[in-house]
């Protein structure tokens, strides 16, 4: 796999799992709570894409940011990637 499929797909992967994250945390009746360990990960996943350099930076930003712009109700998300502090704890 070449680096720019790697990179789309990095980006379609992350994207789609913010995506549904978005979804089921607004849609269960526990929240944000249920999901924090799945959020953890997402978390995770897009710090080591950054790390990588499969993803820069303002890349990962704007996935958040398109995601949490389309699912408001998702507090979580509009946080972004600073974010697991406040979930850590």
């Amino acid at each position: 796999m070449d680096s720019h499929t790697r990179h789309d797909r990095t980006i379609r992967l992350l994207a789609d799992r913010l995506e549904t994250l978005a979804v089921a945390s607004i849609r269960s009746p526990g929240g944000e709570r249920v999901y924090r360990d799945h959020i953890l990960a997402a978390l995770a996943a897009t710090r080591h894409a950054v790390a990588l350099q499969l993803l820069t930076p303002a890349e990962a930003g704007a996935i958040w940011n398109e995601v949490a712009g389309r699912h408001p109700e998702a507090g979580w998300c509009s946080k972004g990637p600073e974010l697991g502090s406040s979930l850590a704890a």
